[in-house]
């Protein structure tokens, strides 16, 4: 192909292929008709040289080694003409498809009455005859020869006659009218047979415009047509209100009936004026009874706002001191204002708050929770004192269900924290603390002995204690089930919203609180209900104040530990020596694990009072039956912490498996002989050969629940006691079993257990204490069972095994083409191909959808193009004719101006 531009190239083209007219110097031939062939030919040498004009339409595959003589398919390629074959391949498949795709097709039924099944057929056919005239006569508008008749504004022209009513005016009122107007002959008289060319001058002219004058009288004429028609209108209204209101006395007799009981009058009313009475139907009587019982109806009034925190608090204090008042005035015999008390009683008698509905509701423990005789200030002597102790006694049986509840909460039925909590019976000796021990509550005032109570009105208002000195004080000549009572009023009385210093005296409280726990559980008369009692204010103080709180808590804390390194450095092994904990510590320790979260993994309080715990359990050592009981207490207080976190606690498996071995009979004599790697320090020492049942004795005894304070305080140690401790050791060592199930090394723990319950003699013990040990035997080998079926050897990691080194040669019997990959097993060479296969139909489908989704989204794009362009062009021509309008409007205006200042008139 020649050089330059592409002009030249095909005009060079198009001569060399012969496809340019040539020019005829001679005598002019007749070109012969071009036959099909010739067209076909001609059209293959455009799309040749259309071809090599543009070289980027070809694409060419270079392959990496050719051979001669081989023809392979696709090497070259014209993606242009592939691309816009897809196109208009898409256009009639695709295309048509989603054009067709909420369009529904059938054939529709539109004959005359078929689908209605109110038509009998009668008249079905004759409405199908009326439309086929219809439709025939369309094309015969104009048809003089039909036998439709002519009409003219309505009238059939063949019953005219051809002289009447014509307009001749032959009558006499015709005569008097004068000669005819040019309105009138140009309407009736087809223009007056004027000249053609200036009727169709008169047509071309534009309308005459209206003068002023015809404006406003036409204007004039439809405000008057408005003005009219505004008046009928408000005169049908009046007469339609003034009908209803001669139709409401009937309304108004139903509405205002009499009464039931002047019926009988009215009645007999009737009778003499002659008239019988006409009884209203029932539906009457049920709307008048309705009617009124909604006018009766009592409407509802609005009621005081939901008060804040800061309000309650303040109207609690202040009614607080004014009861106190009172009560100084009666107990120094000074009158009071009977009408202020019977109002305040008034008043103080409901409650009525922002939600209150007026339901009758009465909160019994607004009242009751700042004590009895708020309520009752009318009342005088004993009366108030009557009332003030059924009250409390009412708050004690509460605070006592309130603590068997939370112990039911927190551990089972016949759990050994609810078995040590007993305090019917008063203790014996007094455990004193000698030595370096230091006391955990400094007090200089003697306990009170526990005596009964002298009957004494409870005060209303108290300060608050800074010390637990100054608390005791405070309650020394208060009944102990009234304790409760004035703890609530002093916290009510010094609210963080009523004064500034309020926060750091009930702080200061929360400490105080701690201490007198620790104080009212001293021996030799610990008071559990008290105890129980005290504990929601405490729960109170320390979620308001958990910092002060908690350093209150690891203080006492602290303090014990320092205890316990006292008496181990004395001689863990000496009688006199304080290492394990009294009812006061452990009390302390079962209120940590209530107040605050035992499952945290660290903690500022939980975690120094488990390593307590851990401590005393593994550092002290058994010397008495007081020392097992301790440590019993120690092992259920861990089942409490641990029953969430299940963490394992060896200190308690030890110690309990070391106190079975020191109560129940056993054949071991030595701790070499004993399963397991238990570590048995006291195991048959001098100390604790005497704790071991006696036989004899213990056959008919059966295990209860033990006395905390018995176990710990009691001189010499009963067999009875015994018995219960045994119950209860072998109670843990089940329920630690179950919380350690998940262990991956309770296998290895609880076998030797097994083994060591397995050889215990129970042929002595009596039939409850036997029955409880077969059943621990029982489930610890259920739970071993399914341990060892959980349980899988080790094995190594997974790794994908190495194949074997093969020397056979792999033979290709079709092809030696080393491109291609083959297989010896014709099985495994298919199953390759039609991955292969599937593989590339998979690429290949998908490419095809995202074909068809470009595909489909340009053709949206180009209609809604299309359908903005058809809105732009609409709102073009609005806006045109808009302009238009206006700039014919303003040179209007404009010839007016023109006008009026050439008339002179500006």
């Amino acid at each position: 192909m020649a050089k330059g531009s592409q002009l030249k190239q095909l005009k060079t083209a198009l001569n060399q292929a012969g496809l340019t007219p040539q020019p005829q110097a001679g005598k002019k031939r007749k070109r012969a008709a071009s036959t099909e062939r010739d067209k076909e030919k001609k059209a293959a040498r455009l799309k040749e040289i259309q071809q090599k004009l543009n070289p980027f339409d070809v694409k060419v595959t270079k392959l990496k080694h050719d051979v001669g003589g081989r023809k392979i398919i696709g090497t070259t390629g014209r993606p242009a003409q592939s691309k816009q074959a897809g196109i208009e391949q898409r256009k009639k498949t695709l295309l048509k498809e989603y054009e067709e795709k909420d369009r529904t097709g059938g054939i529709v039924d539109r004959r005359f009455g078929e689908n209605d099944p109110t038509m009998t057929p009668e008249e079905r056919m004759l409405e199908r005859f009326t439309r086929e005239r219809q439709r025939a006569s369309k094309g015969t508008a104009f048809n003089l020869e039909d036998e439709d008749e002519l009409t003219h504004y309505g009238q059939s022209l063949s019953k005219l006659d051809d002289f009447d009513n014509v307009g001749l005016g032959l009558d006499d009122d015709d005569e008097d009218d004068g000669p005819m107007d040019r309105r009138t002959v140009e309407s009736g008289h087809f223009g007056g047979f004027g000249d053609e060319d200036e009727d169709e001058g008169d047509e071309d002219e534009p309308a005459r415009k209206k003068s002023k004058a015809e404006v406003m009288a036409e204007v004039i004429a439809k405000s008057k047509e408005h003005k009219m028609i505004r008046q009928t209108q408000q005169e049908e209204d009046e007469n339609l209100r003034h009908q209803l209101d001669q139709e409401l006395d009937s309304i108004r007799s139903l509405l205002f009936a009499p009464p039931p009981a002047e019926t009988p009058a009215n009645e007999a009313s009737a009778e003499v004026s002659g008239s019988a009475p006409v009884a209203p139907p029932d539906d009457d009587k049920e709307y008048d009874q309705l009617a009124r019982e909604l006018a009766l109806d009592r409407r509802a009034k609005p009621k005081d706002r939901t008060k804040t925190e800061e309000e309650l608090a303040r109207e609690e204090k202040e009614a607080l001191e004014k009861a106190e008042r009172r009560r100084l005035k009666r107990m120094r015999g000074e009158e009071t204002d009977s009408e202020d008390e019977g109002k305040g009683k008034r008043k103080q008698a409901r409650q009525r708050g922002g939600d209150d509905l007026e339901d009758d509701f009465y909160d019994e423990d607004a009242q009751a929770a700042l004590g009895a005789g708020l309520g009752d200030d009318v009342a005088m002597g004993s009366s108030d004192e009557e009332e003030e102790g059924e009250g409390s006694g009412d708050e004690e049986d509460s605070d006592e269900e309130s603590e068997e509840d939370g112990s039911d909460e927190d551990e089972e039925e016949g759990s050994v924290a609810h078995a040590f909590e007993s305090a019917e019976e008063d203790s014996g000796e007094e455990d004193g603390e000698e030595g370096e021990s230091e006391a955990l509550v400094q007090s200089s005032r003697k306990r009170r002995a526990k005596g009964k109570a002298v009957a004494k009105e409870l005060p209303y208002t108290f300060p608050c204690p800074e010390t637990h000195d100054e608390f005791l004080e405070i309650v020394e000549d208060i009944d102990e089930k009234d304790i409760p009572t004035v703890v609530k009023r002093i916290r009510a009385l010094h609210h963080p919203s009523l004064a500034e210093n309020n926060k750091f005296k009930l702080q200061r409280l929360n400490t105080v609180l701690i201490e007198h726990i620790l104080y009212i559980m001293a021996p030799p008369n610990p008071r559990y209900t008290l105890l129980s009692s005290l504990l929601p204010h405490l729960a109170a103080l320390t979620k308001t104040y958990p910092i002060q709180s908690a350093e209150a808590f690891v203080e006492k804390l602290t303090l014990m530990q320092k205890n316990l390194k006292r008496g181990l450095s004395k001689g863990a092994l000496d009688p006199e020596a304080k290492t394990w904990p009294g009812l006061p510590e452990l009390s302390l320790l079962r209120v940590i694990g209530q107040l605050w979260p035992t499952s945290d993994m660290n903690h500022a309080v939980v975690s120094p009072a488990r390593l307590l715990m851990g401590s005393y359990l593994g550092l002290c050592r058994v010397r008495s039956l007081q020392d097992i009981a301790s440590g019993l207490f120690l092992c259920s207080l861990f089942v409490h912490y641990e029953k969430l976190s299940k963490r394992f606690v060896p200190e308690a498996t030890n110690f309990l498996v070391n106190a079975v071995l020191h109560l129940a009979p056993h054949p071991y004599q030595d701790a070499s002989s004993v399963p397991g790697y238990f570590p048995l320090q006291d195991f048959r020492s001098s100390l604790t050969t005497p704790l071991a049942l006696d036989v004899k004795k213990a056959k008919t005894l059966s295990p209860g629940k033990p006395d905390l304070s018995e176990c710990l305080y009691e001189g010499a140690p009963s067999e009875q006691a015994k018995v219960d401790l045994l119950a209860v050791s072998l109670e843990l060592l089940g329920r630690f079993a179950d919380m350690y199930k998940g262990l991956e090394g309770f296998i290895e723990l609880y076998t030797p257990i097994q083994e060591i319950l397995g050889s215990l003699k129970i042929n002595g013990l009596s039939p409850d204490l036997t029955t409880r040990l077969q059943s621990l035997r029982d489930s610890l080998n259920r739970l071993l069972k399914f341990a060892l079926q959980a349980r899988r050897p080790l094995r190594l990691q997974a790794h994908k095994p190495i194949p074997i080194p093969t020397y056979v040669p792999k033979f290709e019997q079709t092809s030696s083409n080393y491109l291609r990959n083959r297989d010896p097993d014709h099985e495994r060479n298919e199953a390759a191909k039609l991955r292969a296969q599937y593989k590339q139909e998979k690429k290949g489908a998908i490419r095809e959808l995202r074909k068809d989704a470009r595909f489909l989204a340009a053709e949206q794009q180009r209609k809604q193009k299309e359908k903005d362009r058809e809105y732009n062009e609409r709102m073009k021509r609005v806006f045109g004719s808009l302009e238009s309008e206006r700039a014919e409007e303003k040179a209007m205006e404009r010839e007016k101006a023109k006008d009026k200042r050439r008339a002179g008139r500006k």
